[in-house]
């Protein structure tokens, strides 16, 4: 199990001048949804951005990491984003989207 600030701290070593913003899904300490917003990522498509974030979060999945939900965006992308996360493991059938509480949970 590991803590928000955490995997906050890994996703900075990839993308140093990033804002990033951890939700732990479950409370568990290894289901995450993952924002990270930066001016670096203008001009680079979207699986461009999460292999630069999975490069350092690679081999922390599957341990201590289970589910990595991630959205790599600029900043003008991040003001018209909306508030919903990808949980794998959300309970019931099919794709699991949700609202998510915008507050860091440790």
């Amino acid at each position: 199990m590991v803590s928000s600030s955490w995997v906050e701290e890994e996703v900075l070593k990839a993308v140093p001048n990033a804002l990033v913003e951890v939700v732990d899904l479950h409370g568990s300490g290894d289901h995450f949804h993952v924002r990270v917003i930066s001016d670096e990522f203008d001009g680079m498509r979207p699986l461009q951005r999460q292999k630069l974030v999975l490069a350092v979060m690679k081999e922390h999945i599957p341990h201590p990491v289970h589910a990595l939900d991630l959205k790599c965006m600029t900043p003008a992308q991040a003001e018209v984003a909306g508030d919903t996360a990808f949980d794998p493991h959300g309970g019931g059938q099919g794709v699991h989207i949700r609202r998510i509480n915008r507050n860091k949970q440790e």
